[in-house]
């Protein structure tokens, strides 16, 4: 988890209580150590949030302190709900549900007298996606082998309809309008190769995990692309 993404997430726990919150139990929500979290309230106090208590007692937010809703302007609103219904109608449904629980976050931070403009663009916004299923097939699992670096093992149908089988690093996931394909590193080839997932007709993810290298990342692979292009 990211120091800014942690700081939020402390904040929110901090807000949500009226009586101190100790050290202990907000490592456990978050999921850090005691030490990370003494760094953080120390990081949110020196950015002017007015924390109360201390070391070994407990915390909480003065009562007085509130943050200010969020404020979107109209383009921004719609860059938003644009970016979101993307999500929901061309990644998996792990991501498309994350997508709608951002949405309804936004909802309620908004100030009253945007929620009928939010509404009106989120009914005007529609990315269809009858095409989901299959294009995105294996995508939560290849998001968590790349997470973990874990070798994942795939058969694949190539474009001339023969089946092969590849141990592959997945690098990363590209989308490109109307399909998703992994990057990867092909063990069988030793290079980058590009598998569409709606050609990937089984995947596993097995034990062995794998480390980049200088020349084995998904910058090197999209820095050489671009060359290639040019």
């Amino acid at each position: 988890m990211r120091k800014a993404e942690r700081l939020f997430q402390l904040l929110t726990l901090l807000r949500g209580r009226r009586t101190v919150l100790t050290a202990r139990a907000m490592a456990e929500v978050l999921e850090v150590s005691e030490r990370t979290v003494y760094r953080d309230i120390q990081a949110l106090s020196l950015s002017g949030v007015p924390i109360e208590g201390e070391a070994g007692v407990g915390y909480r937010l003065r009562p007085d302190f509130d943050l200010p809703p969020l404020m979107f302007d109209l383009d921004e609103l719609e860059a938003l709900l644009l970016g979101v219904r993307l999500v929901q109608g061309c990644s998996d449904e792990q991501l498309g549900s994350a997508a709608s629980r951002v949405l309804d976050k936004v909802r309620a931070a908004l100030p009253r007298h945007l929620h009928g403009r939010f509404l009106e663009k989120q009914e005007s916004l529609i990315v269809p996606g009858m095409h989901r299923q299959w294009a995105t097939q294996f995508s939560d699992q290849i998001r968590s082998a790349i997470k973990e670096h874990r070798v994942v093992n795939i058969r694949y149908q190539r474009e001339d309809k023969q089946l092969s089988q590849r141990e592959v690093w997945p690098l990363g996931l590209i989308y490109w309008g109307t399909i998703w394909t992994l990057i990867g590193w092909c063990e069988l080839r030793s290079d980058y190769r590009m598998f569409r997932l709606d050609r990937i007709k089984a995947l596993e993810s097995t034990c062995r995990c794998f480390q980049t290298t200088d020349e084995i990342n998904l910058q090197t692979y999209m820095s050489r692309a671009r060359h290639d292009v040019r």
